[in-house]
């Protein structure tokens, strides 16, 4: 019997890290289906504009990714010191990196696979750990992405009730060589098309004990 092929759904596919875990999925035969801004319209801030998006899907998806995320939104640069927090850079870091993942994950569900594994991934950051903060700074990027660990983490507790095959996981992709981070690279940085081989290492090597995690490119485990 031949092997069924894989479906995976990338969100945000149209960026450097997206586009690039688009190819290599293609290149591994699975089935890629895409969303994006730039090309279809859809903005993760605005519900509306997600079941817009999601109601154009059909079937199911062996493996979700959200690859969306932005470090500067308006020229609201990282926060060195708490004199330059802003509440608007707060409100939209949220909207951006928390909410909109979330909202995707929401209207996600019934194209979940409940008899089979299945993984939904929102790329988060290492910044966004609250246990290996020891610089301070950025603030609400690093606020942000630590409101969008949780809700994956309580995303995937109440998940796995219905959908006991599911990975609901946070993973850092490490610092890619990308747009984003052109002006902000204080460690080594890797191509996008090395970062998306190492999360679909990742992302295939992860078992039902996993939901929940917050894991680096390599598999290891971030803390809180």
């Amino acid at each position: 019997m031949d092997k069924i092929r894989q479906r995976a759904l990338v969100i945000g596919a149209s960026g450097g890290i997206g586009r690039a875990i688009s190819e290599e999925l293609d290149a591994r035969a699975y089935e890629v289906v895409t969303l994006s801004r730039s090309i279809d319209g859809l903005d993760i801030t605005n519900e509306e504009s997600i079941k817009r998006a999601i109601s154009g899907l059909d079937g199911q998806f062996e493996l979700m990714i959200v690859t969306t995320g932005a470090l500067v939104i308006d020229n609201y640069q990282p926060e060195k010191t708490l004199k330059a927090l802003d509440p608007n850079a707060l409100s939209q870091q949220f909207a951006l990196n928390a909410v909109g993942p979330a909202l995707l994950l929401k209207h996600l569900i019934p194209f979940i696979p409940k008899d089979r594994p299945a993984v939904f991934a929102a790329l988060s950051a290492r910044v966004g750990s609250i246990g290996d903060n020891r610089l301070g700074g950025w603030y609400a990027y690093r606020a942000s992405k630590a409101a969008l660990n949780q809700l994956i983490h309580t995303s995937a507790i109440e998940l796995a009730r219905s959908h006991k095959q599911l990975v609901c996981i946070a993973l850092h992709p490490g610092t890619v060589a990308t747009s984003l981070t052109s002006n902000y690279r204080s460690h080594p940085s890797v191509a996008p098309e090395e970062a998306a081989r190492k999360i679909l290492g990742v992302l295939e090597g992860l078992k039902p004990t996993d939901t929940g995690s917050f894991l680096d490119s390599s598999g290891k485990t971030i803390p809180w």
